[in-house]
């Protein structure tokens, strides 16, 4: 499955933003903990590259990531020229302080009256870029929401006579190369739902999980090892246990797959499942490698027929 979602008023925010690039000294790029590279626009990269600007790389939401891979996707930030990643949680009092120091030291040429540091704030819908903003400014300043695509607009923040900050929208790109990422984009609620098939994504979840937090899992739902039933083999059978579990069931006998499958969206959200990340320096690697050798995947239409009849419990 490919989702691709690129709504018309981002076209025209790429415009203004890469015009407004060129009167900021620091590009502050807002990414997700849980899937840092997936969530990463490359139209950003490629943007301040271009104008040769450091960026300040925040892996938002930390506290629903696994802290061992973010500490692996620190050092791989780290490592590169003219980046410095830090972790935060942008709902956590007094987390923001060290986004401001990291900030001054990527740009010291910029750090009084006479030559303000100008930065400009990027990243993916509902990454937690509005969040960050209020934070910063000590005042709800910024609109936030729990859906993808709420600012639509540049907008200008004066942080003090030493600092100012533009906030732009949650931005896209036209076509999301990996399919991969959008499904991790997906699961982590970037991405507008009518874009994709909920199933789908949960399927792809309930792999990762089943490789990764096979634990979680258990804990969350109850399954029984021990029983063939609710010992779940891969992404499907995660989902038609989790049902099982619930008992969400079609009048008849089948599973009610899609309930369970939002349900297990869900938990995954919430970070009822506990501390889960969909990616690491490793994995994203492997998948790059991979996709190399492989011929582009079709784009999916999101109004097309939904999952194949077994997806929901009718045999």
């Amino acid at each position: 499955m490919a989702i691709n979602w690129y709504p018309g008023h981002m076209a025209v925010a790429v415009t203004k933003a890469k015009a407004a690039m060129a009167e900021h000294d620091l590009i502050i790029e807002v990414l997700d903990a849980r899937c840092p590279m997936a969530s990463s626009n490359p139209m950003v990269e490629t943007l301040r590259t271009h104008r040769q600007r450091p960026c300040l790389k925040l892996l938002n939401k930390v506290d629903l990531a696994d802290p061992v891979v973010t500490e692996s996707w620190l050092r791989f930030f780290n490592a590169q020229k003219n980046v410095k990643a830090i972790a935060l949680s942008c709902k956590k009092s007094g987390e923001t302080g060290k986004v401001l120091a990291a900030a001054k030291k990527l740009a010291p040429h910029r750090n009084d009256n006479f030559k303000p540091l100008r930065m400009m704030i990027m990243g993916v819908p509902n990454v937690g870029k509005s969040t960050l903003i209020n934070a910063l400014l000590k005042r709800r300043a910024a609109k936030v929401g729990d859906e993808p695509a709420v600012t639509k607009a540049l907008a200008r923040y004066e942080l003090s006579s030493e600092m100012s900050l533009t906030d732009t929208p949650g931005l896209m790109w036209p076509r999301i190369e990996y399919p991969s990422d959008g499904l991790m984009l997906a699961a982590s609620h970037m991405i507008g739902v009518k874009a994709y098939h909920e199933s789908e994504v949960a399927i792809f979840l309930g792999e990762i999980l089943l490789a990764r937090y096979p634990q979680a899992l258990m804990v969350r739902y109850n399954f029984m090892p021990q029983s063939d039933a609710l010992k779940p083999s891969d992404g499907v059978s995660v989902i038609e246990a989790v049902a099982a579990r619930r008992g969400y069931r079609l009048k008849g006998a089948g599973f009610d797959f899609e309930k369970a499958a939002i349900t297990l969206l869900t938990d995954y959200r919430s970070a009822a499942l506990g501390r889960v990340s969909l990616e690491t320096p490793e994995s994203f690697a492997a998948i790059r490698a991979e996709s190399a050798e492989q011929p582009v995947a079709e784009v999916v239409d999101p109004s097309s027929p939904k999952l194949p009849d077994e997806y929901l419990g009718i045999r």
